[in-house]
Formats: C-alpha cells, structure tokens, sequence
C-alpha cells in the first residue's frame, strides 16, 4: 500500500511566517491616502480653505465703487483693478498709513521669538540633562504655567509697567510674549531633548567638555528642527497678536500692525477697499515666514515622534 506524502504548507516550513490577510497598518493607511477620495477631498479642503484668502486679494485691487457695489467674484466677468488701495494703505505721508506700523510689528516680532527661544532652549537642557534640587517639582510648575490666560493678567501687568516706567514702550510688549511664551517652549524643547541618546552627552563628558560646551556644539545643532518649529509658531502668534498691543502699546510708535488695523476699522467701517488692502499687507509676512520654514515646521513637528 503506498502511503500518501502531506504536502508542505508555509506554516509547516522552518522560519516562514503566515502572511497577514490586509497587510501592516501603515500599508493599510498607506492605501487609503492613496485612493482617489482622499485626494478629491484634499483639492476641495485646500480650495475651501484658500478661497476667502484669493477673495481678500481680489478686493484689495478692486476700486471703492466696484467694492461697494457687488462681490468679488464680479471680477471674472467685468474686471476692474487698481492699486489705489495699496497707495492709500501705505502711504506714509496720510494718517491712516500702515507703514510705520509694519516696521513697529516687525520690532516687536523678532525680539519676541529670539528672546523665548534662547531662555527657553537653556532652561529646558537643565531640566532635562543637569541634576539640581527641586527640578521635578519646578518643571511641574513651569508646565502648569501654561493653563494661565494672558487676560487675567493684564491689569497686574499694565500697573507694574507703569511703576517701573516703561509703559507705552517696546519693553512691555517683549516681555508680556516672552513670558507667556516659555511654559510652553520649555516643554516642547524639553521632551525633544529627552529624545536624544544619554551616550553623546557621557560621551562629550568624557572628553572634557562642560555643559556651556555640551549646550552650544552638541545640543543647538541637533535642536535646529524643534527650535524652528517653535520660532514659526511664536512668529505667528506675536504677529497676529492685537491684545497685547492694544494693551501695552498706546501710541503709533509703539502699535503693532494689527492695532492700526483695528483702528482703521473703528474710524472707516466702510471703507472696505482700504481695510482688504490692509488685512492683506498683514498677512503677507507670515505666509512668506512659513513657506519659506515650512520644512523646517514639519521636521520639528515629527522630530522624536517615532523611536528606533
């Protein structure tokens, strides 16, 4: 009688695994971001999203009477441009001209990303790579720090500026963003640090360098993704910021961009053709910072997410 041989199958064989019905997650993801939907949704996503932006940027060349008298989407069929608006909006010599408040946003913004981002990048590598008493305890604090509204301080802050005399100055509005600003940056900077192998730090150690030495040539590089990440965020935020300027500012040497907006809202309600031209000068900085950063952004945003 022959006897009848088992043919092998994959599970029988030494060192083959079964192969998962479906695939792994991230090729499962993979082909879902892939499909052709989600690549429909993103195009509608993206026009939605650009469209009010493309709106503003027509009626900012549009002239008064055409704004007044129909939509922006008019243009299409009867086109009508002019930068009379533009003119008017920066023109230094006329009352309402945004110019010198642009140079004042621009004063404000820069000292109020560096000075965060090198505080913050220095107390974050003592929290994270030097032994002192109470370090837990602090962090904790500084961390919690970040649930205080800016609102609620902003009469204990405007009375001491006013008795250290430096109210309706620049120094007020640096250091209200620089404060509320470092919570969050020590964290973000803190945990990225964390992220970083023990190794190289015993390693520099080993050779003789301190830790001014170690910060300098071994962290700063290693922290150029998070700390632009951050810079573009505090740019961002610093720049759009119409509370603090409002508050700390009171007067056109001191008022940021977005306070002249205001203004020009309160005096022309109707005067939609300068205020489009103005909303667009203001914005025209930060889309150029992030698209010029954008890469910079993303590799902060990912940096220490995935391990191995």
């Amino acid at each position: 009688m022959m006897t009848q041989l088992a043919t092998p199958t994959l599970e029988s064989l030494p060192g083959k695994k079964r192969p998962r019905r479906g695939g792994s997650p991230a090729e499962t993801a993979k082909k879902h971001l892939a499909s052709p939907w989600a690549s429909l949704s993103a195009v509608v996503l993206a026009v939605l999203w650009t469209l009010p932006t493309f709106g503003l940027l027509v009626t900012s060349f549009r002239p008064e009477a055409d704004i007044k008298g129909s939509g922006w989407w008019t243009v299409f069929t009867n086109p009508s441009f002019s930068l009379d608006n533009y003119k008017t909006v920066l023109g230094s010599e006329t009352q309402d001209g945004l110019t010198k408040y642009f140079i004042n946003s621009l004063a404000i913004t820069i000292p109020a990303v560096i000075a965060p981002v090198l505080v913050a990048s220095l107390a974050a590598y003592a929290f994270a790579w030097m032994n002192f008493r109470g370090k837990n305890a602090l962090f904790v604090a500084v961390f919690a720090l970040q649930v205080v509204p800016i609102q609620v301080t902003l009469i204990p802050l405007l009375t001491l500026w006013v008795d250290l005399g430096i109210n309706r100055t620049f120094w007020p509005i640096w250091l209200a963003h620089t404060m509320f600003a470092l919570p969050l940056a020590v964290f973000l900077l803190h945990n990225f640090m964390r992220e970083i192998p023990g190794e190289l730090i015993e390693a520099a150690r080993v050779d003789g360098a301190g830790h001014v030495t170690i910060f300098f040539k071994l962290m700063l590089p290693m922290l150029k993704p998070a700390l632009a990440a951050f810079g573009i965020y505090q740019f961002l935020w610093v720049w759009n910021d119409l509370l603090v300027g409002l508050t700390f500012g009171g007067q056109p040497n001191v008022n940021p961009l977005t306070v002249a907006l205001f203004n020009l809202t309160g005096t022309r309600g109707t005067a939609w053709h300068l205020l489009s031209a103005g909303a667009f000068v203001s914005i025209i900085v930060p889309v150029v910072v992030f698209i010029a950063l954008q890469r910079y952004f993303v590799r902060g945003l990912l940096a220490g997410s995935v391990k191995g």
